[in-house]
């Protein structure tokens, strides 16, 4: 009798069992093959590296409270688990890859092993998928990432796919212009959180209703984009919209030349609250599957230096849950004293051949 205590895991990791190791594999395997036909180069992070680099500041110190952390006997030295690879990207291409021509396409397919997880994505060890355009420039660069990984999607399967496409730092913007003090700006965040269009009325004007105004802009893309046009904001807020309306237009191009369905949508106000983002972010979703399928922007992989990039990541574990199952349709049984020769030539027939 199996002792079932020698099965247990801890909570949110869980074994893939073969049908869904499977459609993992050549999941991965498919995406992988459509980021190279844009130019993309895979590159392979190690899982542990040491603190003081995976934690960095940018993309890793936002990940600080979801790392383990273990000590190297050899160098004595504080390391911590890769608990998402973007942030070993930028080490990379910030080092070794630091003399390569830019802008630098890279992708990656990583485990990653973070402390918690939430009510969405319960799993605390799941695979990430990913690409990251380093140096990136033009709002069209935003408008690629965006594209190649709505295509990734669709090459595995996945249908009925939307995208919603904010711009983090325009809310701050606008809340710095303004005198509030910290408790009154943290609740003006609140009460976006809550979309509560009745309290962001009350807010002293003009700022309260330049704030309005971008809530109601959030929905389809093109009347968003109209709605945007006609507010006032501030110098950096109004380029953070401008790169949004550029990077929309080129994305619903590439769209149509990939003939690829997908809905549209903005968001003026949505912060996922990684500080480190920039310029245009977004999120992927599908009705197949609920949660995040991905999400990626504009950011700066590098303190203290100007280069910034774009990227995405897939989330494997939600993925998966979309799939559609496995049917090995060249599946052959022959008697287990088959000779190896005729297993050998039903193979090169194309069947998986199974003895016995």
């Amino acid at each position: 009798m199996t002792d079932l205590n020698t099965a247990l895991l801890p909570n949110g990791l869980m074994d893939l069992l073969p049908e869904e190791a499977e459609a993992e594999a050549r999941a991965i395997t498919d995406l992988m093959t459509a980021f190279a036909a844009f130019g993309y180069r895979r590159v392979k992070p190690p899982l542990v590296e040491f603190e003081d680099s995976l934690l960095s500041a940018g993309p890793g110190a936002a990940m600080t409270r979801q790392t383990f952390r273990l000590m190297d006997p050899v160098s004595q030295r504080m390391m911590g688990v890769r608990a998402d690879t973007t942030s070993q990207i930028a080490r990379i291409a910030g080092s070794r890859l630091a003399e390569e021509k830019r802008p630098l396409r890279l992708s990656y397919a990583a485990d990653v092993l973070r402390v918690n997880g939430t009510q969405l994505r319960p799993a605390r060890q799941f695979t990430q998928v990913g690409c990251e355009l380093i140096g990136a420039i033009p709002p069209q660069d935003d408008a690629e990432i965006m594209l190649l990984a709505l295509h990734s999607l669709t090459a595995i399967g996945l249908r009925d796919l939307s995208i919603d496409i904010t711009v983090p730092a325009v809310v701050g913007a606008v809340l710095d212009e303004t005198d509030f003090d910290t408790k009154t700006r943290r609740d003006v965040i609140e009460i976006l959180k809550r979309r509560d269009k009745s309290a962001l009325s009350n807010i002293s004007p003009p700022k309260g209703q330049i704030l309005l105004r971008l809530m109601e802009a959030s929905g389809a893309a093109r009347d968003g984009i109209d709605k945007l046009a006609n507010i006032e904001l501030p110098m950096s807020a109004a380029q953070d919209v401008t790169a949004l309306k550029e990077a929309v237009l080129s994305l619903e191009k590439g769209l149509l030349a990939y003939n690829l369905p997908v809905n549209i949508t903005i968001d003026p106000i949505e912060h996922r609250g990684l500080d480190y983002e920039t310029g245009v972010s977004f999120s992927i979703f599908s009705k197949q599957v609920r949660g995040e399928l991905g999400a990626g922007g504009r950011y700066r992989p590098h303190a203290g230096r100007e280069e910034t990039a774009t990227g995405f990541t897939l989330y494997m574990d939600t993925i998966l849950s979309a799939l559609p199952p496995i049917k090995d349709k060249n599946l052959k049984h022959v008697p287990a004293d088959t000779s190896w020769e005729d297993v050998k030539k039903l193979q090169t027939q194309g069947f998986t051949v199974i003895r016995g």
